[in-house]
């Protein structure tokens, strides 16, 4: 096997015993929880080789159409990757941030959280990492996010400014950190940050224009390792966006 051990050889030397028969519910959904529980205990971790669908068939007492429908929903949460031919099967993979972001995403529409509350997380989160920016960033991290304030320039010259650049200057930014943790955790929050961000613009049309304009002037900080600068930009930046989308108490949805 090319990949870490199998994961049939991690069940104590009895691999019948790592999965268990269901019998009840919606049953691809029940093997669907025992996998991720697996995962999440560390009896199954990223690279390693899912049973056949005939063995996970028989191990958990149901037929390999069920079997299958519980990969794909597996697949689809971003859990396992599905390869055919000769060394294929269903391997355990981690998700990845785009799937997280989907997730957080979901979360954010079902909770009833608003954009002002995503606004006030990310002024807590990006300030954080700012000193690791002025400290980190490379002249490939300053050339890449001046570029993105290059798009942004033109799209306003033209007369529009999509606030999906704006999203992508501060992904790019939490990227300069260095910091794989960081840059995950703010790849997650992209989808949550466009929303916050276009109730902002819906606010004031003419969003971009100082926005690029303080983004310049970030990186420019950045460039000169002035972290109390860059601070100082980042956080008028974000409390501006805080004051265009915050509600007043009264129209704020109640939560149990």
């Amino acid at each position: 096997m090319t990949s870490r051990e199998s994961a049939t050889t991690k069940a104590a030397g009895n691999p019948d015993e790592m999965f268990s028969r269901v019998n009840v519910g919606r049953v691809s959904g029940l093997i669907v929880d025992q996998i991720r529980l697996l995962i999440r205990d560390g009896m199954l971790s990223a690279g390693d080789r899912l049973p056949s669908e005939r063995e996970l068939g028989e191990r958990f007492g149901v037929s390999r159409v069920t079997v299958r429908e519980a990969l794909r929903g597996l697949e689809a949460n971003g859990l396992v990757t599905i390869r055919v031919g000769a060394r294929g099967g269903a391997f355990v993979t981690a998700p990845t941030s785009k799937h997280v972001g989907e997730g957080i995403t979901d979360l954010l529409t079902l909770s009833g959280l608003t954009a002002s509350e995503v606004t006030e997380a990310r002024r807590v989160f990006e300030m954080g990492f700012v000193p690791l920016v002025c400290e980190r960033a490379d002249e490939q991290d300053i050339a890449e996010l001046n570029e993105i304030c290059d798009r942004a320039d033109a799209a306003i010259a033209e007369g529009g400014y999509p606030v999906s650049l704006s999203a992508e200057f501060h992904v790019r930014v939490a990227k300069a950190s260095h910091n794989a943790a960081i840059e995950m955790l703010a790849q997650s929050f992209h989808g949550p940050m466009l929303m916050s961000l276009q109730q902002a613009q819906d606010e004031d049309p003419k969003v971009g224009i100082v926005g690029t304009h303080e983004h310049r002037q970030f990186v420019q900080a950045v460039r000169k390792r002035d972290v109390a600068a860059a601070e100082a930009v980042m956080s008028k930046h974000l409390a501006r966006t805080a004051d265009r989308v915050r509600a007043p108490k009264t129209t704020r949805k109640k939560r149990k």
